[in-house]
């Protein structure tokens, strides 16, 4: 596994976990309605270019191993 793809796994666990925190304070109930508005959409937004990347990186990793 090469550096890149490497990378590419730390950056999607922390879009994943910044994401997914911001899904968790939606549970607060001190939230106003544009931040939850902001929270959904930039959190679904994290979440999604975690996934993204992640499979990006398995793909790149898959293609730079030799059968």
């Amino acid at each position: 596994m090469s550096y890149s793809v490497l990378i590419m796994y730390a950056v999607a666990l922390v879009l994943g976990l910044a994401g997914g925190w911001m899904l968790l304070k939606l549970a607060s109930s001190r939230t106003s309605e544009r931040q939850v508005y902001a929270y959904r959409m930039s959190g679904v937004m994290l979440v999604s270019g975690a996934i993204v990347l992640a499979m990006s990186a398995t793909a790149m990793w898959n293609w730079s191993t030799t059968p």
